[in-house]
């Protein structure tokens, strides 16, 4: 399509309203199909101009993708390349060699492109595994025969002991401090990486994921300093033994490495749907490498990550965990032929009677989640309140008060996956640890879980949301795990203690009956599922980690049971809710609400609105509107008085319109210059992409001092629009479905108002705090007073004691720490100046946050790309 804005004389002349330009339009629309019409060439300048506004729209940060002009936009595309082609063959090939070669390559891109990923994110990972476990490692002992060694290794092959792995003293409270000190050291290094070089490394990364992934637009976030700094900062928070997990930031490093990857290709570089296939299949390489457990990552991409997720995303989602696990494989990182190290085989069954225990577990899954999102939510409002400024220092005390607690307990002390393979084995075959099999020890490993579950309970709430790489999947998973083996080792002393019981009449003599170990793999499958309340992919995982068939079974039970005592309680797992706890511009396909509300009392009405009249309104008003105003785009009505719809215009493309017409027209262009933004004669049938500004400024004439910049091509004249009765259940509907950015509301033509995702959150937010009625929300008020003031207390006495212990050359008084101290300096996390809809619902302050105004605003954020 050829287009040109020009300088020429204006008439006016009454439009017809937008339905009447939808029938006009579609009626032309299959004329011109019917006739055999080709398709319109897209010139050269045109891509140019395209290509160009694509690119300003990479850097708008905290916006939404348009997922209707984006899809337009690539059958554009694809018209004009097979346009190209035929044109190629009508020249009869000269360079068809060349030619076929290319076209096979194009056809053929998605697959090399997924294969790199897979293969890069396989590295990674194996990477990731070995450091990690060195360092666990090194707080304990050392190797003496090569230093870089950890201690599986170094004792590869040692059967009575092992003589090259010592401990740093023989001396119990050196070894203590030195782990102490190692768990510091590691923890602040990785707080000090993430909060200089990439802010957004901290945390799990899967609920922005997830909104990524839905369009929303955050710049840096899966940019190459993310990937690096998480890949270094990662092994170093595990290792520091706070109560955070690898498995989940491996999520959001392997779409790091999707993302990275794939702009060395333009085919992915400017086509956001493309880019969206590729990240739903880096989600599922990053949970097949962290669990070992390809379809796992697949049906956790589909179940939880995705809400566009057709069959070829599948496909490619497939043979992206596929490479990525067969790389792993072939890098052996535990040298076991294992892909995690809790992987486990189980070689007897299980018996009926066995269901009433299982059930118990479950039930223990589905409360154990609600109790860790409750408060893990109320400790991140108190971090984002009072501890974002101290980063640093927040994780370094956080790690040493993990390491005071953790280190007197067996299980608490080592690493939680080492932990989990311990829990998860059989005791049969010579596989022991510090007697947790032998019956003399029963009451003493049972009291000694019991304290490993609570303890690790109460440090994933307060650890998880830290300025640190940090998941929640292993943390959950090894607390499910103690709690499992507890409940095992009890059901075997019932069985020692009544053998001959009706109720044990299903085990065989001289077989083992009960095996702990099985109830450990099911409490790890129970919390998993609790804390991030998915269903099938957790049956999936956690039968490939065992390859057993024969608990099946059991896991759905575990499973089922968790997700039934889930339902009782809020909805959504622990990424859903920090979504809406940050205020991200979500809709979950999950969710089903019921409002009884049109979506006229949810829209921003037109008075709100910055409305651009259809003709007469001059060049240096609209530069005015736009330096004014900070709305993303503007509805184009007939005149301001009658608000007859005919179209919408982004922001992005009227500034680019404007800088353009500018910069090739300084001369001779008059501030005072009338802009038209529709064409009365216009009537061609035109698709949401028709308006990509394909424009040239190449043909600007000045008739009787009249001058009229024609900015109509870059108008989208089909708007997606609705009636102001459609009920808002609809309309979210909408939005979830086909993914518009707006929605403009009309009656009869007449423009009333828009609506975005973040009205329809604001007004789901608002009914939601109706209906709990903001009770307790004073007492938990006062408690987070009352802990800041008591933090502050102890730190004025710690600062005032190590003031006279160094004789006054150290202050660390009130008055000291203003943000000149690398421990103290506020987070440069963007994250951290999100308030969320919830806060303001309950405090009623006016606080600016993701989702005040609307869609149609643009908040001025500006990130450092790096």
């Amino acid at each position: 399509m050829l287009s040109r804005s020009s300088l020429t004389s204006h008439t006016t002349a009454r439009r017809p309203s937008l339905p009447s330009r939808r029938a006009t339009g579609r009626l032309a629309e299959f004329a011109g199909a019917e006739g055999g019409q080709a398709a319109t060439t897209v010139g050269s300048a045109e891509q140019q101009i395209t290509e160009e506004i694509e690119e300003i729209k990479r850097y708008e940060d905290f916006t939404t993708i348009d997922w209707v002009q984006d899809a337009a936009r690539e059958q554009l595309r694809r018209r004009a390349r097979r346009t190209q082609n035929a044109g190629f063959h009508r020249r009869k090939g000269r360079f068809g060699v060349r030619q076929k070669l290319w076209e096979s390559y194009d056809a053929g891109q998605a697959w090399i492109v997924v294969t790199l990923i897979g293969a890069a994110i396989g590295l990674n990972a194996a990477f990731l595994n070995i450091v990690t476990e060195w360092l666990s490692d090194i707080k304990l002992g050392h190797c003496t025969t090569a230093f870089y060694l950890n201690e599986n290794f170094c004792c590869w092959g040692a059967e009575n002991g092992c003589v090259d792995w010592h401990r740093w003293s023989s001396i119990w409270p050196i070894n203590y401090m030195l782990y102490f000190i190692f768990s510091i050291i590691f923890a602040s290094t990785s707080a000090m990486l993430v909060k200089s070089f990439a802010p957004y490394a901290a945390g799990s990364g899967i609920s922005e994921i997830k909104c990524i992934i839905a369009g929303f637009v955050m710049k840096g976030f899966l940019g190459f300093w993310t990937l690096l700094i998480k890949s270094i900062a990662l092994p170093l928070a595990i290792a520091s033994g706070l109560s955070v997990g690898k498995e989940g930031p491996s999520v959001h490093y392997a779409v790091c490495t999707g993302n990275v990857i794939s702009r060395f290709f333009d085919k992915y570089k400017r086509n956001a749907a493309k880019t969206r296939e590729i990240l739903s299949a880096c989600a599922a390489a990053g949970v097949a490498v962290a669990f070992g457990s390809p379809i796992g990552g697949v049906l956790f991409s589909l179940e939880e990550m995705s809400s566009y997720f057709p069959l070829k995303t599948m496909w490619r989602s497939y043979f992206c965990a596929l490479v990525a696990t067969a790389v792993l494989a072939a890098m052996n990182p535990f040298r076991t032929g294992q892909l995690v190290m809790f992987q486990v085989r189980y070689d007897r069954s299980w018996h009926f009677f066995e269901i009433i225990f299982f059930i118990f577990i479950g039930v223990f899954g589905g409360l154990y989640g609600a109790l860790v999102i409750k408060w893990n939510l109320r400790a991140q409002a108190f971090r984002k309140k009072y501890l974002s400024k101290y980063p640093i220092l927040e994780a370094t005390l956080l790690a040493a008060g993990t390491a005071l607690l953790c280190y007197p307990n067996m299980f608490l002390r080592i690493d939680m996956t080492e932990s989990m393979e311990i829990l998860f084995l059989e005791c049969e075959g010579g596989h022991d640890y510090d007697g947790l099999c032998e019956s003399k020890n029963r009451w003493t490993m049972v009291l000694s879980l019991a304290f490993a579950t609570i303890m690790r309970t109460f440090l994933v709430i307060i650890s998880y949301g830290c300025k640190v790489p940090a998941g929640i999947f292993v943390p959950s998973m090894a607390i499910g795990a103690s709690f499992g083996r507890m409940v095992g080792i009890l059901v075997q002393a019932l069985h020692k203690s009544f053998p001959q019981s009706r109720f044990f009449a299903g085990c065989e003599p001289d077989v083992p009956c009960i095996t702990p170990g099985t109830y450990a793999f099911l409490g790890a499958g129970a919390a998993l599922s609790g804390i991030m309340h998915i269903t099938v992919s957790v049956v999936v995982i956690m039968f490939e980690l065992t390859g057993a068939l024969t608990y099946i079974l059991p896991t759905m039970i575990v499973v089922g049971t968790t997700k039934a005592i889930s339902a009782y309680f809020p909805p959504g797992g622990i990424a859903d809710r920090m979504i809406s706890f940050n205020g991200f511009p979500f809709l979950d396909t999950k969710e089903e609400h019921t409002f009884h509300t049109s979506v006229s009392s949810v829209m921003t009405p037109f008075i709100q609105l910055a409305l651009l009249p259809s003709t007469g309104l001059s060049l240096r008003a609209l530069e005015t509107l736009l330096r004014k105003t900070s709305f993303q785009g503007f509805p184009v009505v007939e005149d301001r008085t009658s608000r007859i719809l005919l179209g919408y215009i982004g922001r992005t493309e009227l500034r680019y319109a404007i800088d353009k017409t500018k910069k090739e027209q300084a001369l001779n262009l008059s501030p005072d210059a009338k802009c038209l933004f529709f064409a009365p004669a216009s009537t061609a049938a035109r698709t949401p992409s028709a308006f990509t500004p394909p424009v040239t400024f190449d043909q600007i004439a000045d008739r009787d001092g009249m001058q009229t910049i024609d900015f109509s091509r870059f108008v989208d004249p089909t708007p997606l629009a609705v009636h102001p009765k459609l009920a808002l259940e609809t309309v979210m509907e909408l939005f979830k479905k086909m993914g518009p950015r707006v929605i403009l509301v009309d009656l009869k033509g007449r423009l009333m108002g828009l609506v975005t995702v973040k009205d329809c959150l604001k007004y789901q937010f608002k009914v939601e705090a109706q209906e709990r009625g903001g009770e307790g929300d004073g007492r938990v008020d006062k408690l987070e007073v009352w802990l800041w003031g008591t933090i502050k207390g102890v730190a004025d006495w710690v600062g005032g004691r190590i003031h006279r212990a160094s004789r006054g050359r150290i202050r660390l008084g009130r008055g000291e720490l203003r943000g000149e101290s690398l421990l103290s300096v506020g987070s440069d996390d963007p994250r951290d100046e999100r308030v969320s809809i919830g806060d303001r619902l309950r405090t009623g302050r006016q606080q600016r946050g993701i989702l005040d105004g609307t869609e149609d605003e643009d908040e001025g954020v500006e990130l450092q790309d790096r």
